[in-house]
C-alpha cells in the first residue's frame, strides 16, 4: 500500500542501520565504510559553511569522531545521515563561534563618533584553579601523543604542532594524500579514545 511503502527505510537506510550495529558490535570495518560513503557529501556540507578546504578537511574527521564517539546514542527512528549531518552542523558552527570570539580582541579600541572606546569585559569565568586544570590538560593530551604508535605519531605532530597541510606532510615522507588523511584520522581516534578513558584525571 503507498502509506506503508513511502513509511519503509530505503536500501540505504537499512545498509546504514546495519552498519551502524556493526560497529558498535565492534568490526572496525563498519566505521570504514560509514567514512567512505558520507566523506564527499559531508565535506560539502561543512564547505558551505566553512570555504577553507583544509580547515574543512579537519572539520569532517572531527565530526566522524564526534558521531562514532556517540554511536551508541544514535536511534534508529531517525536516518544515519540525518543524525550525522546534524552533528556535522553543531561542530562546525561551535567551531566558527570559537574562531570568532577568538579574533575579537578586547584590547583594540573601537572608534566611534565620541571618540575611541575601550572594550572592558568582566571574567566571568574564573577559577582558581583553571590554570592548573589546563595544564593537566596539556599534560594528558602530550602522554596520549607520546602514546601514538610511530607512523600516527609523526602526523599528527606534523599536522598539529607544526601547522603543517595534508599535501604537505605527505610529500615530506613519500605517502599518498589518501594514506596521511586516514592516518591522522585514525590517530585522532585513539587520542579521543585515550583521553575518555583518562577523563576521571582532570
Amino acid at each position: 500500500m503507498p502509506a506503508s511503502s513511502s513509511s519503509a527505510p530505503s536500501a540505504s537506510s537499512e545498509q546504514d542501520q546495519l552498519l551502524v550495529e556493526q560497529a558498535l558490535a565492534g568490526r572496525e570495518g563498519a566505521y570504514t565504510e560509514l567514512v567512505a560513503k558520507y566523506q564527499n557529501a559531508l565535506y560539502h556540507h561543512i564547505y558551505r559553511m566553512v570555504r577553507r578546504k583544509q580547515e574543512v578537511d579537519d572539520l569532517v574527521q572531527e565530526s566522524f569522531i564526534k558521531a562514532f564517539s556517540a554511536l551508541d546514542s544514535y536511534s534508529s527512528q531517525y536516518a544515519f545521515s540525518t543524525w550525522l549531518y546534524k552533528i556535522a552542523t553543531n561542530h562546525t558552527i561551535d567551531y566558527l563561534r570559537k574562531k570568532k570570539l577568538q579574533t575579537f580582541s578586547i584590547d583594540k579600541p573601537m572608534q566611534t563618533k565620541d571618540g575611541e572606546l575601550e572594550y572592558e569585559l568582566p571574567d566571568t569565568t574564573y577559577r582558581p584553579d583553571r590554570h592548573l586544570l589546563e595544564d593537566q590538560r596539556r599534560t594528558l593530551l602530550q602522554e596520549a601523543i607520546d602514546a601514538l604508535p610511530p607512523k600516527y605519531h609523526r602526523v599528527i605532530v606534523m599536522r598539529h604542532q607544526q601547522e603543517r597541510s595534508y599535501q604537505e606532510i605527505a610529500d615530506e615522507l613519500g605517502l599518498p594524500l589518501g594514506t596521511v588523511k586516514a592516518h591522522i584520522f585514525r590517530a585522532r581516534e585513539l587520542l579521543n579514545k585515550y583521553l575518555r578513558d583518562k577523563r576521571g584525571s582532570f
